[in-house]
């Protein structure tokens, strides 16, 4: 088999608004240095101080209990990452917990595999500063770091703990058989480049609606040369928050990705960790401001192939609507994407919030039948398995 050479990063022409325009500064940045943002929108409003304080409260001193056999009631398989015969024209997308997703796209004619892309890799037992402290893990990866094929791009949404773990990240950058490029919002280079100890120029900083495009050099099953892939990634608006310590909040950016494959034309819609509304109690959560930035995207792509949407780490809805989506977001969020097909992500790894573990596949199959979704519209796969779209 031959062996890729190094994946070169381009910017496109623009296809969409992004970054100042006639000098006037975009409304989601505070600052003119790029090192303070924002929410922009009606549909992001901070908690209000009580509701904040009893979930503290309750989070650390009364968390939900966890099933004693949890890892028997959420199914996991080893992955086999769809490398079956025969799924050579799919595209693939494996669950490896929480909302770590890795991605590959249809195998081009005389290539051995098609562009991998991995999605907040996150394999550490607690997602914490620390791994003697913070919450950890009731359920395992199903598979270990080393066993994760080799990757052409690492995607991060923003800097959180559960989302961004750099001894992850420097297994997947230190691998023989590739060299990653890791893409992120602005402000997020820098850092990431210093706590890896890897070149700058590894990492790409992109802001809301700008792009970047990748040339693969594909392996081949045989010696002859490279099989070149060229895929287009877009990052986009999503309402959330940043920060690595008490005193960095806001100081990154955070968003969500498109990836579009330039040959077979598939797409992917990774939202990473979103809210679509904030609403605090007594509202009526259908009359508030909703995120305008996942319709924004469906009406951009002409809507995508595969959404890859959070479902949990939503209770108290008063406090974290502003920063996560319930199960009935997430279909709301489908729909406003004009996704094909959804899979789920963001439960069933760490204790993040107050609602019981297994409640968020439980509503949303409610909220799928709310909705007049189909059985396979929006799926909720085991840990490990790969779904083909």
């Amino acid at each position: 088999m031959s062996s890729p050479s190094s994946v070169e990063v381009t910017e496109p022409p623009r296809r969409f608004v992004s970054g100042y325009v006639d000098g006037v500064r975009p409304n989601h940045h505070m600052n003119d240095s790029k090192t303070k943002f924002v929410n922009p929108w009606p549909s992001f409003r901070s908690p209000k101080f009580f509701p904040l304080l009893f979930f503290i409260l309750k989070t650390n001193f009364w968390p939900p209990r966890v099933p004693k056999n949890i890892k028997s009631l959420i199914p996991k398989q080893t992955p086999t990452w769809g490398a079956e015969p025969g799924n050579e024209g799919s595209a693939k997308a494996t669950w490896l917990g929480h909302a770590c997703y890795l991605v590959e796209l249809p195998t081009p004619p005389g290539a051995a595999r098609g562009v991998r892309i991995i999605f907040d890799p996150v394999f550490l037992h607690r997602c914490s500063p620390f791994q003697w402290l913070g919450p950890a893990r009731y359920t395992d990866p199903p598979c270990a770091i080393a066993e994760v094929p080799a990757v052409d791009a690492i995607v991060l949404s923003h800097n959180h703990y559960d989302h961004t773990d750099i001894p992850t990240l420097r297994s997947l950058l230190t691998k023989s058989s590739s060299s990653p490029h890791v893409f992120v919002a602005l402000n997020n280079a820098t850092y990431l480049s210093n706590a890896l100890r890897t070149p700058l120029s590894r990492f790409h900083e992109l802001d809301w609606w700008e792009e970047r495009l990748l040339r693969v050099p594909l392996p081949t099953n045989t010696d002859g040369p490279a099989v070149n892939a060229e895929v287009r990634l877009s990052c986009t608006p999503s309402q959330h928050i940043s920060a690595r310590s008490a005193f960095d909040r806001f100081h990154a950016l955070w968003g969500a990705w498109v990836v579009e494959d330039l040959h077979s034309h598939k797409n992917v819609y990774f939202a990473g960790d979103t809210a679509y509304r904030t609403v605090h109690d007594g509202e009526d959560e259908d009359k508030v401001p909703v995120c305008p930035a996942f319709a924004e995207v469906g009406e951009r792509f002409g809507g995508v192939d595969i959404a890859l949407l959070p479902i949990g780490a939503y209770s108290p809805r008063a406090v974290l609507s502003a920063v996560h989506s319930s199960p009935g977001d997430a279909v709301r969020i489908f729909k406003d994407v004009k996704a094909k097909k959804a899979l789920a992500m963001h439960w069933g790894t760490w204790i993040l919030t107050a609602e019981p573990v297994l409640e968020p596949p439980a509503l949303l199959r409610k909220e799928c039948e709310k909705a007049a979704l189909g059985p396979d519209e929006f799926l909720v796969p085991a840990l490990g398995e790969t779904v083909l779209f």
